[in-house]
Order: structure tokens, then C-alpha cells, then sequence
């Protein structure tokens, strides 16, 4: 250790052991006085484990604990993953709102665009900077390299301290063709590995997949033989931020005479930022739903949400004939340009099921048919990162535990002489001395769930998963100056069954069921109103269990008048 105890750390507080939600913090300075820069602030999305929650947030205890150390924010790209949470977590990382948020052009635009449809969204003073560009917070010297991806602007981030540098490569993929935007800077990769690179902090999301991904070059191509084939209404659902995409399904349209129509709110936000920064010059004006009625089956392509099988997105109302000026019919074309998120695999299914019931084609991905390609490296793209680089240290980041093993394994075939088998909580020191990890700070997920912000049990998540598995019963007992009921107990059931096995009501089985545990009770005890309670939930549970085999949530009021 340096004689000012000065070390250079690495905590990632969310998407190292899963996909989404990636938060990562990078300290300098002595154990007890470290200044921090934060990259990304993303979220994921709840499953059917989590109802009502509308996002998952990584718990950031450990961060608001460093939150007067904090430098700077930096977002990598404006992905929900990379940048979703920070409207929703910058209050409590910087409540006098003194942390600078650093971003791309793009990236600011899509976070002012964002904040005006949520409210009481926090002012975020955002410092932009361009691929290629540097800037310094603290004793931190940052480098934005430009990289290719599934969005306009995505940068690795090379952070220099007086103890090394260190890579961070965000979300990246060496595209040779990109249908926008600078190729990857393979030339300032190369410098920083002449230059000597301590640590590379790398992408994991396609380390299980060989080879090398094809460029967006060729999926335009393939996009535009599947419109020009077609006899009927085109529909591509892509992801609503990947605007090299839109752009192209747009203009292989026109090329075969057809007008371009989007739906989705998500992506009509998007192509609005892309247009103000220049992104789509030469796109011929979209068609609005109005107009849609009125063009041939035959001239129209539409580029929509809800490749995920999002039920509220644009595809799912196509399935299910819910929109007023907008429907598909027997004999068009549904392409999904994208790739499935795990976890979604089931709403996606039944949006496509729904579609090919309306004697819909579906168009995937696959060898006849290129249509998609994921925005992240396979593994001779790594390969080829690491003879860019050529780091002391690797780390693989983004990704689930698979991803994760299985690039770490390809960096050591591969040469690198260190590396780490780092998890969500991780803090890791990097310099000086052998890499290790040498704590474990707080970390986890937090959930917002409407216009609340917290753990399961916070926000209700907990007991809202107990109603959904047993259901709940509501009694009120009223007992008179004698403490004997007043008048007859009201029961109410919600998600329990009506009749038991011999289809007698359940509500009255549990009425008497109440009757008799107050009834048993000697007077001088149903003084206790508590213990009234008490015995009352345990006589309604114990009874629905005996006949569904479920303890449903109950809630008792005892008063006495």
C-alpha cells in the first residue's frame, strides 16, 4: 500500500450476476475518505414475482452512505438498463442536487424528454460531452471512446488516476457497418494498451456465443428483402431506442414505395430526440393513424413496441384488435426485429400465437432470414478487445452467473493474467497491489411501485404476493357493554374459493366459524378485545385450511359499543 493509504477501488451495486440494472462505482483515495464516480444508474423490469412493481432499482444504501464523496454521475448510453433509475434515485445521491450528471447529446435528450412525462421529476443539470471527448471530476481524468451499439452515442468510459487506468467498457460490439455513427475506435483502444492498461471492466452478454456478430448493415439488408417480398401490411417490432434500426426499416420502406407508420409511445419519444439531433435526415415524414386507413395494404410498413410481449405496447393491442384506426389483417407480416429478454419468453409467445390465430406470418430471426443482431460482443469481438487493451486485470461485468464464468474463463485462455470472479457488492481493489476483493457493502434490489420507492416489505410487495397465492378475509365483530355480539359478524372474502367441496357458501362456514370462536370464549375473557382477535384469525384460518388446504391473509376488527 502507497504511503497515503491511497487505493483505487471498483464496486458494482447491480448487473454483475444479472442482466439490467447496471450501477457501478469507481473510489479513490485512503479507505476512509475515498471520492467516487458513479457509471450508470439503470433499471430492470419486474416478472410475475412482483406485482404492481413497476421497476426494479439496485438498493443503493452503500452509495447514499458515500453520497458526500460522490463526484460525478456518468452515463455510458441511454438504455433503460444504463440510465432508467436516475430519475428516480438522483435525489437521494445528490439531494442539494451538487452531483454533476455527465452524458451524451443523445442521452441528455432522451433524460429531458423522459422527465416531462414523470411527475415531480428532479431538475438534473446534465454536462454534456461527445464520443471521443474527455473531461476531469476530482482526481478522476475521463475519456469517452466511441463504440458501436443498439442506440446512438454508446461510449466505454477509460478512467485515469494516479494509481492506473482503468476500462470501462459499457455496452459495446465492434460493428464494422453501422447503420449510424462512428465505427469503434479500435485506434484509442490501442493507445490506452500501449499506454498500459491496469483493469478492464468488460461487457459479458454475449460471451457464451462464438464468432462474431453480423453488422446492422446486414440487417438492413435482410429487413428490406422481407418488405420488398411482402404482399400485404408490413409490421417491425424493434426496440424503441435502437434508431439505427428504425432509420433503416424507414428507408428500405420508401425504397419499395411504401409509407412508414409508428405506434408506441416509447418510440415516438425516441424518434423525436433523434430527429432534433439529426439523426434521421432523409426519412420522409411518418404517417399518422388518421391516415393509415386510407394507404393500400400494400403501401404501408408500421414500426412498433412490444416485441417483449409488453401487454400494454402497440403489438399486444394489434393481437387483440384494441386500437380504434389501427389493425392488421389475414395475410400481412409481423418481423421481430429484436431478441427475447429472459423472463419475457411467455407474454411474447402469446402475442405471436395471438397474431398467427389472425392468420398473421411471423418473420424471426434466423438463418434464412436476418432480421436482428444483438448490440453486444461475441466472443472473437472480446478477443479482440483484450489485444486492443491487453489489461493486467479483467473483470467481466453484465451478465448472469453463465455469462459471466464462461468470459471469464475466455480471458484467461486469452492471456490475461488476472481476473476476478466479481458479484453484485464486490468492492474490489484494484490498485496498488494484487487485485482482490476485500469487502462486501450493502446491495440488492429496491422497488418503485407507483410513486413509492423501497424494499418489498416497504412498498407492500410482500403481503401483495401472499394475496395473490391465498387471498384475504375481512371480519368485524361488535360486542355489547355485556360482551356478547351486538349484532351478527360481517364477513368478506376476496380470492378464496365461493363453496367448498360440497358447494356450500364459504362466506358461512366462516361466519360460523367466527360465532362459535367468540361464542366459546368465556365472558369475563372477551374483555380482551386482542384476544378476541386473535382467536378469531386463528379459527377462520385453521378453517379454510382444513378445507382448500391454503391459510388466507386475515384481518379482524373487534369494537364494543
Amino acid at each position: 500500500m502507497t504511503k497515503n493509504n491511497n487505493e483505487l477501488v471498483f464496486v458494482p451495486l447491480g448487473g454483475v450476476g444479472e442482466i439490467g440494472m447496471n450501477l457501478a462505482m469507481y473510489g479513490y483515495g485512503p479507505a476512509n475518505n475515498r471520492s467516487w464516480i458513479v457509471m450508470d444508474v439503470g433499471v430492470t423490469f419486474p416478472g410475475p414475482d412482483l406485482p404492481g412493481v413497476d421497476l426494479v432499482l439496485p438498493d443503493i444504501r452503500f452509495l447514499e452512505s458515500e453520497k458526500h464523496n460522490i463526484k460525478a454521475i456518468i452515463i455510458t448510453h441511454a438504455h433503460e438498463d444504463h440510465y432508467g433509475a436516475l430519475l428516480s434515485l438522483y435525489p437521494r445521491i445528490a439531494p442539494g442536487d451538487n452531483v454533476p450528471v455527465y452524458m451524451t447529446p443523445f442521452g441528455s435528450g432522451m433524460l429531458e424528454s423522459k422527465a416531462v412525462g414523470e411527475k415531480n421529476a428532479p431538475k438534473i443539470k446534465v454536462t454534456t460531452f461527445e464520443q471521443g471527448g474527455s473531461f476531469e471530476v476530482g482526481p478522476f481524468k475521463l475519456q469517452a471512446l466511441a463504440v458501436t451499439h443498439s442506440i446512438p452515442e454508446p461510449v466505454s468510459i477509460a478512467i485515469t488516476t494516479p494509481l492506473g487506468t482503468v476500462l470501462h467498457t459499457g455496452d459495446w460490439k465492434n460493428d464494422i457497418a453501422p447503420s449510424m455513427g462512428p465505427v469503434t475506435d479500435s485506434n484509442a483502444f490501442t493507445r490506452l494498451g500501449d499506454e498500459g492498461l491496469l483493469a478492464l471492466i468488460c461487457d459479458s452478454t454475449n460471451a457464451m456465443r462464438d464468432g462474431e456478430s453480423p453488422s446492422e448493415q446486414e440487417v438492413s439488408e435482410g429487413l428490406r428483402k422481407v418488405i420488398e417480398k411482402a404482399t400485404g401490411r408490413v409490421a417491425v417490432t424493434t426496440f424503441s431506442s435502437n434508431v439505427g434500426r428504425i432509420k433503416s426499416i424507414a428507408l428500405a420502406a420508401a425504397d419499395a414505395g411504401r409509407q412508414t407508420l409508428l405506434l408506441g409511445r416509447s418510440m415516438k419519444r425516441v424518434v423525436d430526440v433523434a430527429s432534433e439531433l439529426g439523426y434521421l435526415e432523409g426519412v420522409p415524414d411518418f404517417l399518422t393513424e388518421d391516415e393509415y386507413g386510407y394507404i393500400p395494404r400494400d403501401k404501408v410498413v408500421i414500426i412498433l413496441t412490444g416485441s417483449q410481449g409488453e401487454s400494454r405496447a402497440a403489438l399486444a393491442k394489434l393481437s387483440r384488435d384494441e386500437m380504434r384506426d389501427v389493425a392488421l389483417n389475414a395475410g400481412d407480416t409481423v418481423v421481430y426485429s429484436s431478441r427475447s429478454i429472459p423472463g419475457n419468453e411467455k407474454p411474447i409467445l402469446e402475442t405471436k400465437n395471438r397474431l398467427i390465430d389472425m392468420g398473421i406470418t411471423i418473420i424471426e430471426d434466423g438463418p434464412d432470414s436476418l432480421v436482428h443482431v444483438s448490440g453486444h460482443p461475441r466472443r472473437n469481438e472480446l478477443r479482440q478487445m483484450y489485444k486492443w487493451t491487453r489489461p493486467q486485470i479483467g473483470i467481466p461485468v453484465h451478465g448472469e452467473a453463465a455469462h459471466l464464468t464462461a468470459h471469464a474463463a475466455l480471458m484467461r485462455e486469452n492471456g490475461i493474467q488476472d481476473v476476478l470472479n466479481v458479484r453484485n457488492g464486490d468492492l474490489v481493489r484494484l490498485a496498488p497491489g494484487k487485485a482482490e476483493i476485500i469487502d462486501d457493502v450493502p446491495h440488492g434490489e429496491i422497488y418503485k411501485d407507483g410513486t413509492f420507492i423501497g424494499s418489498a416489505d416497504a412498498v407492500g410487495v410482500t403481503e401483495r404476493r401472499r394475496l395473490s397465492f391465498a387471498g384475504h378475509v375481512s371480519v368485524s365483530v361488535i360486542l355489547d357493554k355485556s360482551n356478547e355480539l351486538l349484532v351478527d359478524p360481517q364477513v368478506s372474502c376476496l380470492g378464496i374459493p365461493a363453496t367448498d367441496h360440497n358447494d356450500n357458501d364459504m362466506e358461512d362456514i366462516i361466519y360460523d366459524a367466527v360465532v362459535s370462536a367468540v361464542e366459546s370464549m368465556p365472558r369475563g375473557r372477551r374483555k380482551d378485545l386482542d384476544l378476541i382477535e386473535d382467536s378469531v384469525t386463528r379459527a377462520v384460518r385453521g378453517t379454510v385450511r382444513n378445507i382448500w388446504g391454503k391459510k388466507p391473509i386475515v384481518t379482524v376488527m373487534v369494537d364494543k359499543v
